[in-house]
Formats: C-alpha cells, sequence, structure tokens
C-alpha cells in the first residue's frame, strides 16, 4: 500500500489539530481544513500533489503565486477599526515595538543554524499573524511554510497563556491598574484618509509590502466609506470563508512526513515561544518608556497587545487591566496597537524580502 510510519504520524498530527479545533475551540476556521490537508496529502498514490493536482492547484495558484494572504488581507481590512490608532497615534509604536520578537527570533534561529530566508520565515511568527507568515514563508522557505503557519496559529491560540506571565513580571500591580482617559471621538473623514495615507507612507518606504499592506487597507476603505455595503460584507464573509478554506487545505497539503519530521521543525516551535515573549516584552517596555516622556500616560499593558493577535490580544490585556483595578477598561485602548501590530509585521515581511531576496 506504499504506507510509511511517517504518513501514520503525520495523521496523528493531523488528528492532534482537529483535536484542539474541535473540542478545545483553538482556531478551528485554520485549524480543521489544515489539519486534514495534512491528513489527505499524507496518502500514498493519490496524486493530489502531483502537477495538476487538487492540493497542487490551491498551493500553486493560490499561495506560491501570493494570492490567497493577501485576499485574508482584504477580508481584515474590511472588519478591521482603525479608530484607536487614529485616536492616540502613540499605538502606532507600540504596535511597532512589538516587532521585537520578529528579530529576537530571526537573530535566535541563526544561531541555530538555519539558513537567512528560514530564519526571516521562523520570525515572522512574532508577528503572530498567521496571513503574513505564510506570505512571508511563500517568498522566501516555501518547504518551511507548514511548520510556520501550524506554529503562528498555535501560539496566536494560546495568547491567553503567554501574555500573563510576560507582562505581569514586567510591570507592577499599580502600573496595572492604571486607568486611561477616554480617547477622542474619530470622525468619518480622519477614518478615510487614514488607509490612503498609511498606504503612501508604507508602500513608499517598504515597496515589497505593498500585496498585504495594498489590500488591507483597500478593505478597509470599503468600510469606512460607507458606499460599497455589498463589497464590504462580501471581503468579510463571503470572500473571507472561501479563501480560509483554501488556505488551511493549501498549506496542509505541503505538510508531508518527508518535509515535516525534521529537526528544523521542532526549531521552529522552540524559537517560535521566543518570539512571542520578545514581542510582548518589548510592547510593555517601550510603553513604560513612552511614559517617562510623554504627558498623557498609557498603561503598559496595552503594549503587549502590539502583538497583533487581533483581537485576542487585547482582550487579555483588557482582562488583566480589570483584574488589577475594576474601574479600568482597556480594551479600545489596547486595540490602538493591536492593530497597529498587523501593519508593523507587513512591513518587517517585506522588509525581510527586499533584504532577502
Amino acid at each position: 500500500m506504499h504506507l510509511t510510519l511517517g504518513n501514520v504520524v503525520m495523521w496523528l498530527i493531523a488528528f492532534a489539530l482537529f483535536y484542539l479545533a474541535i473540542v478545545k475551540g483553538v482556531e478551528p476556521l485554520l485549524l480543521v481544513p489544515i489539519g486534514f490537508g495534512i491528513f489527505a496529502a499524507n496518502f500514498p498514490l493519490t496524486g493530489l500533489l502531483d502537477e495538476g493536482g487538487l492540493f497542487y492547484i490551491f498551493y500553486h495558484y493560490g499561495i506560491e503565486t501570493e494570492l490567497i494572504p493577501p485576499l485574508i488581507f482584504l477580508g481584515l481590512g474590511a472588519m478591521t477599526d482603525f479608530g484607536p490608532v487614529i485616536a492616540n497615534p502613540k499605538t502606532l509604536l507600540l504596535g511597532a515595538a512589538a516587532q521585537l520578537g520578529v528579530y529576537a527570533a530571526f537573530f535566535g534561529a541563526l544561531l541555530m543554524g538555519f539558513t537567512i530566508s528560514e530564519a526571516a520565515c521562523i520570525g515572522i511568527i512574532g508577528g503572530a499573524d498567521g496571513p503574513t507568515s505564510i506570505f512571508l514563508s511563500a517568498n522566501l522557505a516555501p518547504h518551511m511554510m507548514g511548520a510556520v503557519s501550524v506554529a503562528a496559529y498555535s501560539y496566536m491560540a494560546l495568547v491567553p497563556i503567554i501574555i500573563p506571565p510576560i507582562a505581569k513580571l514586567l510591570t507592577t500591580r499599580q502600573e496595572r491598574a492604571m486607568v486611561m482617559t477616554q480617547m477622542r471621538m474619530v470622525g468619518k473623514t480622519e477614518k478615510i484618509v487614514f488607509p490612503l495615507l498609511t498606504s503612501i507612507v508604507v508602500m513608499l518606504l517598504v515597496p515589497k509590502s505593498a500585496p498585504l499592506i495594498a489590500m488591507f487597507m483597500l478593505g478597509n476603505l470599503f468600510m469606512e466609506s460607507g458606499v460599497v455595503e455589498r463589497l464590504t460584507n462580501v471581503s468579510r464573509n463571503e470572500l473571507m470563508n472561501i479563501v480560509t478554506i483554501l488556505l488551511g487545505v493549501g498549506v496542509g497539503s505541503t505538510m508531508t512526513a518527508q518535509v515535516f519530521l525534521t529537526w528544523k521543525t521542532i526549531g521552529v516551535f522552540i524559537m517560535g515561544v521566543v518570539a512571542f515573549a520578545f514581542a510582548t516584552a518589548g510592547g510593555v517596555l517601550i510603553a513604560k518608556l513612552m511614559n517617562l516622556f510623554t504627558k498623557n500616560k498609557v498603561n503598559p499593558l496595552i503594549g503587549a497587545a502590539g502583538v497583533s493577535a487581533v483581537p485576542m490580544a487585547a482582550r487579555v490585556v483588557h482582562n488583566m487591566g480589570t483584574e488589577a483595578n475594576p474601574q479600568s477598561y482597556l480594551l479600545m485602548h489596547a486595540m490602538g496597537p493591536n492593530v497597529a501590530g498587523v501593519i508593523g509585521t507587513a512591513v518587517a515581511a517585506g522588509a525581510f524580502i527586499a533584504a532577502i531576496k
């Protein structure tokens, strides 16, 4: 039957992803199709991965040609409110500070013996942005895509476990209890100008980030303009759901036994934890540094939301603030660095592509 022990091991990994997604509710929209892609791709003699095969088409035309990740960003843009960032532009710095995890893991992976392309793909896990991780892997190290994407989505789901101990270690209870002043209301004109202005700045400075940033800002413009409701709804619902299926199955199909069952996969998961830890620490420490030089102080906890696992990281930060002070309401404040982190990770990916490819 040509079935190998490696195939069976990969089935067990697929079943583990099914368990996490279905029983534990961990990123089910991605882990179910990824898990089934792994499961089906490890049947011998199916032809699914041969040129012209079904999974080959999903991967080659959807991911390798860089089509699906930008479409995911289109949907994300149509669901993202940049109001908290516009109301408090300082949070852009917190989103950028969280990219410390990307570069810490990048250099750590180099020290472990990974190539520079592989190290960049591992580092981007620290951005806690699955589509960006897949986009960068497709550009620099396609053979790493399966391990990187599973690590990225798995650690995104573990944000409620990873962030609190690090954030508590770096802050005092008094800092965590800090109440932030209510943000100003952001006008419609500001929200329409923001995606256009961001596109100009980011795509001029980091042109290689354009596929992700352009679609992200287009989706946001759809929503904020208020005149293309049909396009907004399709972007955030039907299109998003379709490309999520294709993305999950396409990524899962890359995880065959001979590619996934290597020591490098273990290294990816180890450095993924390092990336998340440094990203969380970077955001918190920069928030504390900002408070030394600014009049309007910020609760340092919101810096931890810069890891960009939207909106989970913001909710975790909000809950930590409420635990320290029931009068504290940090959710909208944390959404600023949270969505800024998405932009920061896309910029980091573009910088890696420009420098390496």
